[in-house]
């Protein structure tokens, strides 16, 4: 069953994640969509998608000019693509790496960019705490697990490479990784102080609250048909307006003439259990910290507020022709593997259960390059590509949008990634065979370093898709 075909059930967002059970558990009229679109109309700004995106753009609008007439459409319920199912880490990542952003910008627009995404977990944390949205933000850092060789050499040279572009990234040994975790087999790691654990789902349904109390009109259950200069044309009517937003991210292959503007990956979750306090005197994660190792195909875990494990990680099969379906979040084989990866590195919580299993898509543009902009000819704008770490850096392009639209001369309008145009991605099946072997590589790539104890070669060549 689709998405769309899902959203006339009142009670859909339950088992959508663990986030998003415990807002309904908590506010079961947040189960209930808002109004469609009821026919044509005029706005000011539309902002196509009620993901962070789409939610950040309207709130810094409305901080920026609080007369402006502001209407997000929305195919679903806001926050329940990506907003609300991933890990839970607003971090200062950036999909591409300082490096590359200095090849292609320059080292000044590098240091620049590292500094406002650093600048930007500091703000969503304070932007929850002054709109008092309960999303149980944690400005724990993260800590990165280093458990063969290639992977100690990899975080000591990230750890070199961090103080290059003004990140804060400590090399630490054995014990001073048992200072925020205990894993099995760490032989190194960095810790970073750059990332708060959040409530996503909690973080994205305030945010709504928030506008819809300031005015922001948002119409849920009413998909965008099309983008074009001045309009919006939806399935529950036309809207006419000065700016567009398109906020879409994985979904943007749907619209008209953006069928190969990012493909859609699926990255997977499991959520254990609440563990009792003698498995966490045996983990750690105290302070709020977020966890990843430093292996190729990418795994992400946090202790959530309620003293669960959720971990997540990518390995889940792209479906030709940039497809987005339900269908895709549950994958048993995926799921089964990253319940055995959290108890091979955690095995304190083999017996405890695994209450939740979920998914959903984020967008990869060709290049690994995120990007925000305005076309003043046309009044189009838009944001993505954020490859999985868009909890922060949304919020980054909704303050950008804000400033693009108003008008206003930023520095954040002078940042690298504005007006930045991605390559198209091959068309099909080239598209697809394309993401499934860069898939594989990675898998073999981990599976050839643990037995060799060598870098793989395979990785290397992996490096420049990836944007690094």
């Amino acid at each position: 069953m689709s998405a769309a075909a899902r959203v006339d059930d009142a009670t859909h967002l339950r088992g959508l994640s663990l986030w998003w059970d415990q807002v309904v558990a908590e506010d079961p009229g947040a189960a209930t969509p808002r109004p469609p679109l009821d026919g044509d109309t005029t706005a000011d700004v539309v902002v196509v998608g009620g993901g962070y995106t789409g939610l950040w753009t309207a709130y810094y609008l409305l901080e920026a000019d609080p007369s402006l007439d502001v209407l997000v459409v929305e195919q679903d319920v806001a926050g329940s693509g990506a907003s609300g199912r991933n890990g839970g880490w607003c971090s200062a990542l950036f999909p591409t790496s300082p490096d590359a952003l200095a090849r292609r910008h320059g080292p000044d627009a590098a240091r620049e960019m590292r500094a406002a995404m650093r600048d930007t977990v500091v703000e969503v944390g304070g932007v929850a705490a002054a709109e008092q949205i309960g999303c149980d933000f944690a400005y724990g850092g993260t800590v990165t697990l280093a458990r063969t060789a290639p992977q100690v050499d990899r975080v000591t040279r990230e750890a070199a490479e961090g103080a290059r572009w003004g990140d804060e990234v400590q090399l630490l040994d054995p014990e001073g990784v048992a200072e925020h975790v205990r894993a099995e087999g760490v032989l190194a790691g960095t810790w970073t102080p750059d990332c708060a654990r959040v409530q996503p789902a909690r973080l994205a349904h305030g945010l709504a609250q928030v506008l819809t109390a300031r005015g922001v009109r948002i119409a849920e259950r009413t998909r965008a048909l099309r983008t074009s200069p001045r309009a919006v044309v939806t399935d529950q009517g036309t809207v006419r307006c000065r700016w567009v937003v398109r906020a879409t991210e994985a979904w943007t292959p749907r619209l008209p003439g953006s069928a190969r503007d990012v493909v859609p990956v699926y990255s997977l979750m499991v959520a254990t259990e609440p563990l009792p306090a003698s498995v966490w005197a045996t983990i750690g994660l105290d302070r709020g910290q977020t966890l990843t190792d430093a292996r190729h195909l990418v795994v992400y875990g946090q202790r959530t507020a309620d003293d669960r494990l959720a971990f997540g990680g990518r390995g889940a099969p792209y479906h030709p022709g940039s497809a987005v379906d339900a269908r895709y979040d549950q994958v048993p084989r995926v799921h089964a593997h990253l319940h055995r990866t959290l108890v091979e590195l955690f095995p304190a919580v083999a017996d405890h259960a695994v209450t939740h299993t979920w998914g959903g898509a984020l967008g990869v543009p060709r290049d690994w390059h995120a990007s925000v902009g305005l076309d003043p000819s046309t009044g189009i704008g838009w944001a993505g590509g954020y490859v999985g770490d868009g909890v922060g850096t949304a919020n980054l392009a909704g303050r950008t949008l804000a400033d693009l639209i108003t008008g206003a001369d930023t520095p954040l309008t002078r940042l690298p990634w504005v007006g930045h145009r991605s390559p198209a991605w091959e068309p099909e099946p080239v598209r697809w065979a394309e993401i499934t072997a860069a898939r594989w590589a990675a898998t073999w790539a981990d599976a050839a370093e643990r037995r060799t104890g060598r870098p793989s070669l395979v990785a290397r060549a992996l490096s420049p898709f990836l944007g690094h």
